[in-house]
Formats: structure tokens, sequence, C-alpha cells
């Protein structure tokens, strides 16, 4: 038998975004960010339709927001909010019949056929009641302008278009605009939106190992960092307009099957081991690894990062060590296989014999609470920030478990998810809580694979915040290894313009390509298993470091909003493969900066731009001064612009155009929203 589905009110009300998975998750944002609403709200016959945005903040009144018709599609509606604080936002989109719209439109389309008064009687009756009825539910501040539009309709004498215009003026419209009359209210879904504190979507990384801070010796040999020359290095990475500083795990490194240099089997006494081989006798993930000092010490460290502006964020590695603590006092945590020995991690063709691997269905509750109680530790000491390393290969629903636990008491706690994996895994580990994702950035070289990739980042801004670093100790991409010094400013410069988040693995300013192999994206002499002190002030006095391109890089992010927001991406065509042209506009500024990078670190490339003029809050025609943020220089440009790129001179330009108006930033603000899909 059919089951027969009925509207919840007179009027249709359908497709509702953001609206994640049947609302069965909230939709992100962060405060500060400009939220689209969109709806298609639809009725039978001609009779004008309209819709109110109401946006309820976690502690306050609810807001009602008109919205507007999408000019390509008047049964689409759109508005916008920007949420000023964190918490749980709820919106409902409402539909309700405009009877002084209907009323404006037949009048109007009688007065240009030339009907006459007569003719008009019973319109303009029913128009001043309509202005008695909404002069009655209106302020009496402004119920005095509605009553003479209704008194000018009723009068028999005079002209005819004169009283109708006085019924139709600016006055009076915005008076309705204000206070409308709203038949057939009909009451769309209630949507939730969690948003989270401003760092969660903009924000710049810098990871660092704790203990290659050392320095050297006299007799030139490495030496373990500690905090103390970490807070130090903490000074450079700050200058360099970095907002959070991270660090792999800072825990005791287990000696059973250490691994040495470049990976091997075969470790050296003084081989210092991977930091993800959490745990020895010295204790575990809520331990620190005594050569970089005590809680104290690390304390102390928090506290000169805070004094320098950035936030320290730690990594969670849920896995541990052969002589962890775990594997002793808690062996039911991990695979146990046939010969009585537990299992370590594989990801054929790689081998971590040094890592065992948890394994949460053994004993869920055990597991559960102690991964909750380490995480508390650390948030209690003032870690605001974690990144997930792998959490794909744990339970979602454990995710969704420890990250709501955890913003029940640190809501302001944000969580990085490190998964690259297929795409459902990848955005369901972000429905089901974590603030930010790793993505498949790196991996995207050519123009068409960049355009892709962005749009599919901006399509899913409702649900994934996306993070692109450039490199990280285990992704030194081919392009990076053969593309020359060039090819790491051109990806610092895409990293750092289409998405407000971004990262740099340190070693990236000092061109650092290596690999351990041909074909490999490891690097040589890998970090991860040994110290490596670099001298970045020498690089930096003898030219030879991208440091002044990544703090200028960040000084740009900080100065344009548009590269703050995520979902205001558009692209531009350029004639030429090897050029990749975009723009971002901040809806709430008017903000407008326009990125054109030469894809070809080796080659000059020129290319004809065409500017979508609209998209960057232009007039068909206009020419408009453009400043270049990289170089200084100051163009002007129009719908066709030629450009010429040199990669020994200028990568990329990143120009600052003129504002847009105000009265154009709405609807460009639709042309988003119309297009994406949650």
């Amino acid at each position: 038998m059919w089951k027969v589905e009925y509207m919840t009110g007179r009027l249709g009300i359908d497709d509702v975004r953001p609206q994640i998975s049947g609302r069965l998750f909230p939709a992100k944002a962060v405060v500060g960010e400009v939220v689209p609403v969109t709806a298609l709200a639809w009725r039978e016959g001609h009779d004008a339709i309209a819709a109110t945005l109401n946006v309820t903040p976690p502690a306050g009144e609810t807001a009602a927001i008109h919205m507007t018709t999408d000019p390509g599609n008047q049964d689409r509606v759109h508005g916008v909010f920007v949420p000023d604080a964190p918490g749980t936002w709820t919106f409902r989109v409402d539909a309700w019949s405009d009877p002084f719209a209907t009323w404006r439109n037949a009048v109007t389309k009688k007065m240009d056929a030339g009907q006459s008064a007569a003719e008009l009687a019973n319109d303009l009756a029913h128009g001043a009641d309509l202005f008695d009825r909404a002069a009655a539910a209106a302020p009496a501040s402004v119920a005095g302008v509605l009553v003479d539009a209704a008194s000018a309709l009723r009068r028999t004498d005079g002209d005819l278009a004169g009283r109708i215009r006085i019924a139709m003026s600016e006055v009076v419209t915005a008076v309705l605009h204000d206070h409308p009359l709203r038949d057939m209210l009909t009451r769309g879904p209630i949507c939730e939106v969690k948003v989270e504190r401003r760092d969660a979507l903009v924000n710049s990384w810098y990871e660092l190992f704790p203990r290659s801070t050392g320095g050297w010796d006299a007799a030139g040999n490495p030496v373990h960092g500690t905090f103390a020359t970490t807070a130090k290095a903490l000074e450079r990475v700050a200058a360099m307009g970095f907002d959070t500083v991270y660090f792999p795990p800072i825990h005791p490194i287990g000696e059973i099957n250490r691994k040495g240099r470049n990976n091997t089997l075969t470790p050296e006494s003084h081989d210092v081991g991977s930091p993800w081989a959490i745990g020895s006798a010295a204790g575990g993930h809520d331990a620190i690894h005594p050569e970089l000092g005590t809680v104290e010490d690390f304390r102390a460290l928090l506290a000169r990062a805070d004094e320098l502006g950035l936030e320290i964020a730690l990594d969670l590695a849920l896995q541990a060590a052969p002589d962890h603590p775990w594997a002793t006092e808690h062996r039911d945590f991990f695979t146990e296989l046939a010969d009585g020995t537990i299992a370590y991690a594989e990801n054929p063709p790689k081998k971590y014999q040094d890592i065992y691997p948890l394994n949460f269905d053994n004993n869920p509750p055990a597991i559960y609470d102690e991964i909750l109680r380490v995480v508390r530790y650390w948030a209690d000491l003032g870690v605001r920030t974690f990144r997930v390393d792998n959490p794909h290969t744990k339970p979602a629903n454990f995710w969704q478990w420890l990250i709501a636990r955890i913003h029940e008491t640190d809501p302001d706690v944000v969580f990085l998810a490190e998964a690259f994996t297929r795409a459902p895994r990848l955005y369901g580990l972000a429905k089901l809580g974590f603030s930010q994702s790793y993505t498949y950035f790196t991996w995207k070289t050519s123009k068409q694979e960049l355009t892709e990739f962005a749009s599919e980042i901006r399509d899913a801004a409702d649900y994934s915040r996306p993070h692109l670093f450039v490199n990280t100790p285990d992704i030194l991409h081919e392009s990076l290894q053969l593309g020359g010094p060039a090819m790491f400013a051109v990806r610092a410069t895409l990293a750092a313009t289409m998405s407000p988040l971004w990262g740099v693995y340190s070693g990236f300013e000092l061109y650092e390509h290596e690999p351990v192999a041909r074909g490999s994206e490891e690097y040589l002499d890998s970090e991860k298993y040994e110290l490596r002190p670099r001298d970045f002030e020498a690089a930096l006095d003898s030219g030879t470091s991208l440091e002044p391109y990544l703090a200028l890089l960040n000084h740009v992010r900080r100065e344009n909003p548009a590269l703050q927001q995520l979902r205001n991406l558009h692209f531009h065509d350029a004639d030429n493969d090897q050029i990749l042209a975009y723009s971002k506009v901040d809806p709430v500024t008017g903000n407008t900066v326009l990125v054109v990078v030469n894809l070809d670190s080796y080659n000059t490339q020129s290319a004809t731009v065409t500017l979508d003029l609209e998209a960057v809050g232009q007039h068909p025609g206009a020419s408009f001064p453009v400043h270049d943020a990289i170089t200084g220089a100051t163009w002007t440009w129009g719908e066709h612009n030629y450009v010429r790129l040199v990669p020994e001179v200028d990568v990329a330009h990143i120009l600052i155009l003129p504002n847009v108006p105000a009265d154009q930033r709405e609807p460009l603000a639709w042309r988003r929203v119309t297009d994406y899909r949650a």
C-alpha cells in the first residue's frame, strides 16, 4: 500500500541547505564565518511567495532575516547569517504568501496596459484593505505611513498614478519590508549548525619536531632538543606569522623493535626511534619523553607559545610500542595472534614492527575510558588542539563519542583528522565531529586536478574544513622533488589562498627535496627516525630560504578577509593550462582577492585571463586598479588581461581588487550557494 507524505503547511519548502545527511548531523561553521542558507519555496498558481530565515543562537533571541529570490530561479530563496558566538545554532526557513507583492505586480501590469480608475476600482479597494491590515499589525511609529497609503488608494479625486505612487513609494516599501503581511505561513524544518571558535577554520600551521631543536655539539653531532630549546625555536615560527605549531608525539619512545635511520631494522645505540612508537618503561600516552623535559617544562612552553601568539597542537596517535605500559597492563587493547604474539602495524609494503595498533573490539568500555582520560589529561594542561593520527583506522562511532565527551567540558578543543582515505570515510569523520581534515592537496598538481579539488572542498564546506599541508614528514611529493625552488613557492601560494587552513612541515622553507629512493615519497634521512637540526639563520643570510615568502603569505591572509572564507572560491578563465586563476570575495566586507598562479616552476608562462566581472563585483566593461600583494605593483585591469609570470621572479600574482559594493555582496553569496550540494 502506498504511503502518502503530506506537506507540513500550506506552502512547499524543499531542499533546505545546509542540511547534513538528512539533519542527522549539524552543519559546520565558525565564529565570523558567512553561512549561506537556501531553500526551494513554492506554491500553486501565480501569487507571490516570500521567505524568512529565522536564526537562533545558543543563548539569545531568534532573529528574522528576509530572504531574497534567486534572479535565475524564482523558486530558490537565499539568506545569510554570521554567527558571533560558539555553540549550537539553529535556523528555520519559513515560507509565506506575500499579498503586497502579488497586488503590486497586478496593479503595475494593469497600469502599464492603460486601465482606468474605474477598471482598477476593485484592485484599489483590495490594496487599501491590505494596508489597513498591515497598519493594524505594525508598530505605532510606522503605522501612519501605511494608513496614508490606504487613504490615498481610497480617494476618488486626483491623479490615479499619483495615488498609486504613494502606495508604492520607497518609504512604504521599506516599512513593509520590515513589517510584512505574512499569509499562509508555513514553517520549515529546524536545522542545526555547530559553531566552533574561529581557529577551527582560519589557521596557519607549522609542524616541527621538538627533539630536533637542540642544535649541534662541538663535534658537529646533533643534540637532543628540549622544551626550552623548542621555546626558542617558536620565536621564528611566530615571526613567520603562523598561528599553530604542531608537535609529533612527545611521549616516551619504545626500545623494543626501535627503528634506526631511514627506517632500518638494525638501529644503533644512539638512534632515537620514531615518536609514533609510543611508550616505554618511562610511561605511555600521558607521559613526556624524559629528554624533552618535565610536565612543568611543558607548561612553561605552553605559556611561551601563548606570549608569542601561537597555539601548540599535540599528536594523538592511538597506538603503542611493544614496551608501552598498555602492552602488559591492558593486553586486551591489542590483537593477539595464534602464536601468542601481538600483531604489529602493517600497511603493505610498509611494516611497522615498532608499533602495535589498538583493537577496539576486545574491551570497548576500558579502551574508550582510557583514551578519554588521556585526552582530558592534556586538555587540562592547556592543550586546545589535537592532530589525530590515522583516525580512519579506528571505529567511527568511537570518534563521535570521544569528541562529544570532550566538547561537553571543553567545547573549544579542535580535532584535526589525518585521514588519507576514500571520500565517504574522510567526509564521514568530518560529519561525526572532526573540526578539520587533511586532504589530497599534495597530489593535485595539474590545472584540471586543482580546479576539481578546490571545487570539491568548497562544495563540502558545510561539513568539512580542508587542511592544505604542502608537505608532511611522510609526504614529499614528486613535484617538490623535481620542481626546484619555484615549485615550493607555487605550492605554498596555492595552499595559503585556496583554503583558510594550510600547513607547512619544517624544512620546506629550506627546499628539502631529497627522497630516500627514486619513486618514494619518504624523505632521505627522515626526521621520523633521527634528529634533524637545521640552520635556518644561515639559509636566510645566504638568500636560500623561502621563509620571507611564507611570512608574506601569512600576512596577506591576515589582512584579507576574503582569504579567510571557504565557500566563496570562483574560477576564472585563463587560456593556458599552466596558468590558474581564481578569486575570493568576503560577503561581509566586500574584500576581493584574485590569485593567478604559474603552475610551471621552470618556464615563463603567459595567458589572457578573462574575468567573470560579476563574480568580483564589477560591472560589464569596467576597468579598475589591482594591487599585487606580492610585488607591490599596481595595474589597471578589466575583463581581459594579459599575464606573464616568470618563475625566477614571481610565480604568482595575489591581486587585491576594489571592494565589492555593499548592495552587490549578497547576490554574490547566492551564486555560490545555488550550486553546492550538501
